[in-house]
């Protein structure tokens, strides 16, 4: 919802029983036939356009079976060590849709890297996994060289411990698109795994953006995101076509059984939600695209349908789609990448400073339910009605009270915005105005909520900052602090 429409109060009518509810839109046996669990998408395993992002992992070590004094010593098994790195990363870019090549074959001198630049040259990965694998001979100058010969080729340089001091990590850690990651954290490689698979899936996200009267293409600079605009009406012309199926009715039926209570919506207003799902779905297929964002806020004002996308939303971004509210493509890239960096949907929210808590509250008709991570239990939710028309279904997501918050803006073409924090509150509406989710931040390192910069930033759940920041090294984006 814009800032500059105003917000009116809507009533709240009693509950409606959910055993009177669904005798009304009787739906228990189209469920069973259709089955609802099928619905879910594939749409964060690959972008429309598709293809797999291309990872090229290599060993920078000696070619021996055991070091002798000097770290990372005797007992560090280095055939072993390799097969563990190895395993960690193919696990990852299976499960991601990452085609991943392994050089088993270590780069073990100058000449070596020489032939490695000279191969990325002639066929560029998509992004390059290097792990140092010892100290003595110093194998430092040689990843030096690989990180300021590769051209922009997304990097990561892995340096498990014991295998770099203070000293070996300067000259590296300004390189552009490049991350070093020096852990004792093994498992971290598939982290690694996934940040260059983001780097490159959002370089290739298509986003259907649902607004005005053309249809065209732009592609924004530096994320490499395209913006795929196509006609407002084409919502609506394919609204028409979509009646109550059994698909429609079991969609139906699950918003109504994962719902903690249903307090304005009636049962029409269930099959309504339902079908904007497929058509966001429907357009997504034909457009090519895995994210869509419609200006819902005027077919609404002037009643040309009879329900907004929310919950349509609220599921899309719990497959590990995007759906995004006003056309708002920073936003829309803020979900994006949050679905990919974090395995979770984020919030796109209004934000509305409480100057008297010195907390940041953040309001919105539709939110993800998937919280803590696809594969994970749904937080709560509330069925209400959209809160600035009274028509269909918005949900109000519960928020955990308590657990930690990253917040996240995308400014483009080149600029993240972070803020951390914890949930303090769920605010509901009525008594408040404003948009169903209602979530209170205390955010660290704000001391004033009104310094907090841009609209609809991301709220994700969880402590994500560093995940962000090794991605903006890796995609050529500035990080700043969101106030």
């Amino acid at each position: 919802m814009s800032h500059e429409h105003s917000h009116s109060g809507c009533g709240c009518c009693a509950s409606m029983d959910r055993r009177d509810f669904m005798t009304a839109v009787g739906l228990s046996a189209l469920a069973m036939q259709s089955g609802v669990t099928a619905l879910a998408s594939s749409a964060a395993e690959g972008p429309a356009a598709g293809g797999k992002p291309r990872i090229r992992a290599v060993f920078l070590r000696p070619k021996t079976d055991k070091y002798w004094m000097g770290w990372p010593g005797a007992s560090y098994d280095i055939s072993a060590r390799q097969a563990d790195y190895t395993k960690t990363m193919v696990e990852a870019a299976q499960k991601l849709g990452v085609d991943l090549a392994v050089d088993a074959e270590p780069v073990a001198d100058m000449a070596a890297v020489g032939a490695l630049l000279d191969q990325c040259k002639q066929s560029p990965p998509d992004g390059i996994i290097l792990t140092v694998m010892g100290l003595s001979p110093n194998f430092w100058p040689h990843a030096e060289r690989f990180a300021a010969e590769r051209g922009d080729i997304p990097t990561i340089l892995f340096s498990p411990m014991g295998t770099s001091f203070t000293g070996h990590l300067q000259p590296t850690r300004k390189a552009t698109k490049c991350f070093v990651a020096a852990t004792q954290d093994h498992s971290w490689l598939a982290t690694g795994v996934r940040l260059l698979g983001a780097v490159w899936q959002i370089k290739n996200t298509r986003m259907c953006i649902v607004n005005g009267e053309k249809t065209f293409d732009e592609r924004l600079a530096v994320i490499g995101t395209t913006l795929h605009h196509i006609p407002l009406v084409r919502w609506t012309e394919e609204l028409a076509k979509v009646g109550a199926t059994a698909e429609v009715r079991a969609l139906a039926e699950e918003f109504s059984k994962t719902a903690q209570k249903i307090v304005e919506p009636k049962a029409e207003d269930l099959i309504n939600a339902a079908k904007t799902y497929f058509v966001a779905k429907r357009i997504m297929a034909a457009e090519n695209c895995n994210a869509i964002s419609l200006n819902c806020l005027g077919l609404i004002g002037a009643r040309k349908i009879p329900c907004p996308p929310c919950m349509a939303w609220s599921r899309l971004n719990d497959e590990g789609g995007t759906g995004i509210c006003e056309c708002d493509w920073n936003a829309g890239i803020g979900l994006r990448l949050c679905s990919l960096l974090c395995a979770r949907p984020g919030f796109m929210q209004d934000p509305a400073p409480n100057t008297v808590n010195g907390t940041l509250m953040g309001a919105h008709c539709t939110s993800a339910t998937k919280l803590r991570g696809f594969d994970q239990p749904a937080v709560p939710i509330i069925l209400r009605s959209h809160s600035e028309s009274g028509l269909g279904i918005s949900p109000q997501v519960l928020w955990p009270v308590g657990e930690p918050v990253t917040v996240a803006t995308f400014q483009g073409p080149q600029k993240i915005l972070l803020a951390t924090g914890r949930v303090v509150a769920n605010i509901n509406t009525p008594p408040a105005g404003g948009c169903r989710t209602s979530v209170e931040l205390d955010l660290d390192d704000v001391v004033d909520p009104r310094d907090c910069k841009g609209f609809h930033q991301v709220f994700i759940l969880g402590r994500h900052e560093r995940t962000y920041k090794a991605f903006a090294q890796l995609a050529g984006v500035e990080v700043g602090p969101l106030a």
